[in-house]
């Protein structure tokens, strides 16, 4: 039993209060009781003595012989335990027998002597005197002091027992009591107590155990209320959000973390920050925590600490900011993370651009520079056939330098919002005939055979003729570009089933794209064969083509590639558009 249940009640204090004051008042009881009886037994011996004196007095015969009379009183004494001695006296007080000659020391005992008249004829003939032990004033005394001492401690021994009895129920009340604050203080609320000797006090304990249930339950409700609000909210930005406790603890994360991190919550939430590991086998926290614990809070308010973190193929931004509660005492600090792996592949892809573009200008101007500098100063020197293959060189290289700057200029027009491009219907083979005999000079350099395999009665759709001719030279001239010699280029035109959409596709037998590419060649800027560097370009094609199919024409563009075994892009277009699109 645990010791605390012994600490007695206020209940119990007053009943052993009660029962002590109590003993005090028997004890007194007891004792003035016995005075009581002490007071009445000595006056009651006291007439019993002088009773037996006078009896004594009137057995005696005085004219009987003094052996008589000593044999008489001898008997006497005999007879009766409680007389210590007999002595008479003629009446001129002259002693005639005294036992205490005979028993001297009897009288050592003597507790009271009484005298009584020796009377004939109403004469005053001598006196007797006895003495009396008080043997039995002192065993009856005795006897009732036992008694009332029996009686007073049954009494109390009854009294002891009923308190002893009271004090174990309650502690045993006490025991459940204590084990039902024991069960509230662990957060049980609505805890029952069932006791019939304490039914006061436990309906008040269920009450009150009831009032904190149905309290907690309303607080529960609100705080998961806005917990969930919280949780929903951070669940719902794009961004990653890490919430940490003061001790380093991830205790929230929201869904974007965990998957900009490529983690979950078992691995994570409740686990310290410092313990995750990038995709380098790095603890990317580690320092970045140190250094944000090492700079002072009104420094770290004003500028969070921000870095960078590689994980899998995303770059994110990390920026770690303190967080304080409603009394401004710091409680932990919060991680913002920003997936900027676009941003970063799109700034690369910009100095790549840049670097392309510079290079790709560079070279024909540098030809255009040089060969119209050596026509302007040495034209004489040089025969008809020579000039003619330095115009030609001129007139390449500056067709090369139209289009990049046309790509250019169109990425630039086509990317901003508030461009609209008039359509009007149109015979898709047609435009497809017209662009194939028009490119077929570059094939036949490199004794490429274009095949065009047309639907026929295709009915006209919504474009613009322009846009729509630039991506087709866009698709056929890289397929040019990208097949090998003495191959063919396959091209088609179709009518989905629903009727919906016309299709043209462009089929080469050339190197064919890799399948880690595939998402990214639409890309503005990106070039699969930058590593290699084998063919020119500024990585704009591709990218224009998709930005006039899909969002000037509201069609789709697709693209099934092998590497080593060619590529096929096949661009879906609306049969309907918008009348105001119309020119």
């Amino acid at each position: 039993m645990n010791k605390k249940i012994f600490y007695l009640s206020a209940r119990s204090k007053y009943i052993l209060s009660g029962l002590i004051f109590g003993a005090f008042i028997l004890g007194g009881a007891v004792i003035l009781c016995i005075n009581d009886i002490n007071n009445k037994l000595d006056k009651t011996y006291f007439d019993f003595a002088q009773m037996t004196a006078k009896t004594i007095a009137k057995q005696i015969n005085i004219d009987k012989d003094t052996n008589i009379l000593s044999k008489q009183f001898a008997n006497i004494l005999l007879q009766n335990n409680d007389i210590s001695f007999i002595e008479y006296k003629d009446k001129d007080n002259n002693v005639i027998y005294s036992s205490k000659k005979e028993l001297p020391n009897e009288d050592e005992n003597t507790l009271i002597s009484v005298s009584s008249q020796v009377l004939t004829d109403n004469k005053m003939n001598g006196s007797v005197t006895i003495g009396l032990t008080g043997g039995i004033i002192k065993n009856t005394s005795k006897g009732i002091k036992t008694s009332l001492i029996s009686i007073f401690a049954y009494v109390g021994l009854v009294l002891f027992i009923i308190f002893i009895i009271n004090f174990i129920l309650m502690t045993k009340e006490l025991k459940k009591i204590y084990q039902g604050v024991k069960q509230i203080s662990t957060g049980k609320f609505g805890y029952k107590l069932e006791s019939e000797n304490m039914p006061e006090l436990t309906d008040a304990f269920n009450n009150m155990s009831n009032l904190l249930s149905q309290y907690e339950e309303q607080n529960i409700e609100q705080l998961t209320l806005e917990r969930n609000k919280l949780e929903a909210v951070l669940m719902s930005i794009i961004n990653g959000v890490i919430v940490c406790d003061n001790f380093d603890t991830v205790v929230l994360a929201n869904c974007a973390a965990l998957t900009m991190l490529d983690t979950d919550e078992k691995n994570f939430i409740n686990k310290k920050i410092q313990s995750y590991i990038d995709s380098h086998g790095q603890q990317c926290f580690l320092d970045k925590i140190e250094e944000f614990k090492d700079t002072p809070l009104n420094i770290i308010e004003q500028k969070p600490v921000e870095f960078n973190i590689e994980a899998g193929k995303r770059t994110i931004k990390a920026m770690i900011s303190p967080m304080f509660s409603k009394q401004q005492d710091y409680v932990g600090y919060i991680i913002v993370l920003i997936d900027i792996t676009r941003e970063t592949e799109v700034n690369k892809l910009k100095n790549t651009f840049i670097s392309n573009v510079s290079h790709e200008l560079r070279t024909p101007v540098t030809v255009l520079r040089t060969y119209i500098d050596t026509l302007c100063h040495n034209s004489d020197d040089f025969d008809n056939e020579t000039k003619k293959e330095f115009m030609q060189t001129i007139d390449t290289e500056a067709k090369r330098l139209h289009t990049m700057v046309n790509d250019i200029l169109d990425f630039s027009r086509l990317e901003s919002g508030n461009v609209c491009l008039k359509k009007e219907y149109s015979d898709i083979n047609n435009l497809l005939s017209q662009n194939i005999n028009s490119i077929k000079i570059l094939a036949d350099e490199k004794n490429i055979k274009i095949d065009f395999y047309p639907l026929e009665n295709l009915q006209p759709v919504p474009v613009n003729v322009e846009s729509m001719d630039r991506v087709i030279r866009n698709l056929l001239s890289n397929a040019i570009k990208y097949s090998p010699e003495n191959t063919n280029i396959l091209v088609k035109s179709g009518l989905c089933d629903d009727k919906k959409y016309i299709w043209f596709s462009v089929k080469d037998n050339g190197i064919g794209i890799a399948k880690e590419h595939l998402e990214k060649i639409f890309d503005r800027f990106y070039r699969v064969e930058n590593a290699t560097h084998t063919i020119k370009g500024t990585g704009l094609g591709l990218h224009l083509v998709k930005i006039t199919v899909e969002k000037h024409h509201n069609g789709k563009i697709q693209v099934d590639s092998k590497l080593n075994e060619g590529s096929t892009f096949t661009v879906f277009l609306p049969v309907e558009t918008d009348e105001n699109e119309l020119v």
